[in-house]
């Protein structure tokens, strides 16, 4: 190996070292550690550690709460991821036009993926209470007023609505990226041969989107199965336990029931079941060559 390679190999090092050094202390040491702790039986009310082996394991797999739970995470993404990334690229699409003022359009529609998520529940509780914002809007349409937040029927939608609202502009930056990387050579290809917009839309621009557009849809799916704040603030797992994700039931199993080694067996078994589901979504949306 030359003298400047192995330079080159060094000055990697040391400045991809910071990233990595964070990555372990932040992801692969917690990550560790839950599946340790998933073993034991760590109680914050008595004190009390012991090993029970895959007791945990057995308790949640055999809880019905925790089947509720579980089917309320996967019906709650199955309907928000493809929403969220359908809507960014449809905005992306239109964004990505020479409009008049097309910066101060990005802007606007990025602003509320700048916005913490506390603020934004707080935003939409108070635009979503019997008296708010929306209902005022229904009320002037000539339509009834809705009880969002307090409806077991509307509750995980509403929560929904909360989390589209802060991630559709975040990654509709990606689509965009995306689209910019498309030659504009293979658009006047298209064109010269008579292609009309449908056409060039789902021959050319949707084909080589698909790799964007995958990193948009495994990185949403993540992020909405870790969904926790708006929840936490606004409904409680409530009305009824119909918006109790997964995330929200490991807060509860650690910190109201107390124990720490079901919580952390069910942080693991939502690390499981996300990459299962990210593995499955590669397999579909993989760009073939």
């Amino acid at each position: 190996m030359s003298a400047r390679r192995r330079r080159d190999l060094r000055l990697a090092a040391v400045l991809l070292a910071p990233a990595v050094l964070a990555m372990v202390a932040l992801r692969v040491v917690p990550a560790v550690s839950a599946f340790g702790e998933s073993f034991r039986h760590l109680s914050l009310r008595t004190g009390i550690t012991e090993f029970v082996g895959l007791d945990n394991y057995a308790y949640l797999l055999g809880s019905p709460r925790f089947h509720e739970v579980l089917m309320t995470t996967l019906l709650f993404n199955l309907v928000i991821n493809p929403v969220i990334v359908l809507l960014s690229t449809v905005l992306a699409l239109l964004l990505a036009q020479k409009l008049p003022a097309v910066g101060v359009w990005r802007s606007l529609v990025f602003v509320p993926a700048a916005v913490p998520g506390s603020v934004t529940a707080l935003i939409w509780s108070t635009a979503m209470q019997p008296d708010g914002l929306l209902n005022a809007l229904f009320k002037v349409m000539g339509l009834p007023a809705q009880p969002f937040l307090t409806s077991p029927s509307q509750a995980l939608g509403s929560i929904g609505v909360m989390l589209a609202w802060g991630a559709i502009g975040y990654w509709m930056l990606f689509v965009i990226a995306g689209l910019k990387d498309i030659p504009l050579a293979v658009y006047e290809a298209a064109r010269i041969d008579g292609a009309g917009w449908w056409r060039r839309l789902t021959a050319i621009t949707l084909p080589l989107l698909r790799r964007p557009m995958a990193f948009v849809l495994v990185a949403c799916t993540v992020g909405s199965f870790l969904a926790f704040a708006p929840v936490q603030i606004l409904t409680k797992g409530g009305p009824e336990g119909s918006t109790s994700l997964l995330m929200y039931d490991v807060y509860m199993n650690a910190y109201q029931v107390g124990d720490l080694g079901v919580a952390q067996a069910e942080v693991v078994l939502l690390m499981l079941l996300m990459a299962v589901i990210v593995a499955v979504q590669f397999r579909v949306l993989r760009e073939e060559r």
